[in-house]
């Protein structure tokens, strides 16, 4: 059984999928997305496949695309379409590794009652947390640290996105007992060859096994 490794965020608009795009290539991966909502601008599937080199063969289709910007949840309701959680079930890549990115945080909702999370703690693969470097991240990431060990799921690692802030990183990685996997830097310009790089420099390929 190929690598398989679920990537998740302490909250939205933090670089998750940016993330997700990098490591992807990092690992030659392919990446899936199960449910992706908002179809009028670029989706992840599509930004992975521009920032991370990925051909269109290393992205399955998602499982649901909801044209609404919106959670999960409410998107299919005013989409008019009926989230069956039972059908996301993970892609055979074979011999290939798997990235997978969720929505948001852990407790997004799919439906009225299932949250991300429970997919997460279904599946019972390794989740990789993306966190801020910002105030108020230490909250947030302890906090989902603890809500996916209460369901039992194994967490691979915390990976930082921002600038440098080594006491917050240090002391969330402490208290969560929680290894930290690297820091992903804000790049400007994001590119492809910028992503690629910032991965080579500050990531190790050894570290995403379980």
């Amino acid at each position: 059984m190929s690598e398989r490794i679920v990537v998740t965020g302490t909250d939205t608009g933090i670089g998750k999928t940016v993330f997700a795009a990098g490591l992807a290539g990092f690992l030659g991966a392919k990446y899936w997305k199960p449910v992706q909502a908002g179809l009028d601008e670029e989706t992840d599937s599509q930004l992975v496949a521009r920032l991370g080199g990925l051909s269109c063969d290393r992205i399955p289709p998602e499982r649901y695309r909801l044209k609404t910007p919106a959670s999960p949840h409410l998107a299919a309701e005013i989409d008019g379409v009926g989230i069956d959680t039972e059908l996301l079930h993970v892609p055979d890549t074979g011999k290939c590794p798997l990235v997978i990115e969720g929505a948001g945080g852990l407790m997004v909702p799919l439906t009225s009652s299932t949250l991300y999370i429970d997919i997460f703690a279904r599946w019972q693969l390794p989740v990789l947390l993306c966190a801020r470097t910002t105030l108020g991240t230490i909250n947030h990431s302890l906090l989902s640290i603890e809500a996916l060990r209460n369901r039992g799921i194994d967490i691979l690692g915390i990976a930082f996105i921002g600038d440098e802030n080594v006491d917050t990183e240090t002391t969330i990685c402490r208290i969560g007992r929680t290894r930290k996997l690297g820091r992903l830097p804000w790049l400007s310009p994001l590119s492809r060859e910028a992503l690629r790089a910032a991965f080579e420099s500050s990531f190790n390929r050894g570290d995403f096994k379980s």
